[in-house]
């Protein structure tokens, strides 16, 4: 699978970290930054990430920070986006069989790095399940839409 990642200086660490974890699992990796613990804002490379999913240059996206709630915030301002806040287990399996979500916000200053790659892992491995939740999708995407 092609995942692009990216991430600000709180979430550079686990970046790198995940990075690693995906590529010994056999994924390619499309790394946007950033590149170093200097202090940077998350925006441009939360919204890189999502552009590479909603382009279809990449299969999922991965953004980390803080908390992840900004970078969440930020990947779903691009459309066709549905990117979900997953710091436990339980959300990671829900919010691909439920939402299809198709990019990852996780805090790293929130979920430790070996919890981080078993909610990656989790989420990678979670299939959509259609059903009355593609209806739910559906209108989802119709929102989008009207929004322009």
């Amino acid at each position: 699978m092609r995942i692009a990642i990216g991430s600000d200086h709180a979430g550079f660490a686990l970046k790198e970290e995940l990075e690693a974890f995906l590529q010994c699992e056999g994924h390619e990796v499309l790394d946007v930054g950033t590149h170093s613990a200097e202090p940077v804002d998350y925006p441009a490379f939360c919204a890189d990430v999502a552009r590479a999913v909603a382009a279809g240059s990449v299969d999922r996206g991965i953004v980390l920070g803080g908390s992840g709630q900004g970078e969440q915030i930020t990947a779903n301002k691009v459309h066709g986006i549905r990117a979900a806040l997953c710091n436990d287990l339980y959300t990671a399996r829900l919010s691909r069989e439920h939402n299809d979500a198709n990019v990852l916000a996780i805090g790293a200053r929130i979920v430790a790095p070996t919890l981080a790659k078993e909610i990656v892992q989790t989420w990678l491995t979670a299939s959509f399940s259609a059903g009355r939740h593609a209806r739910r999708v559906q209108q989802i995407s119709e929102i989008e839409q009207g929004e322009g």
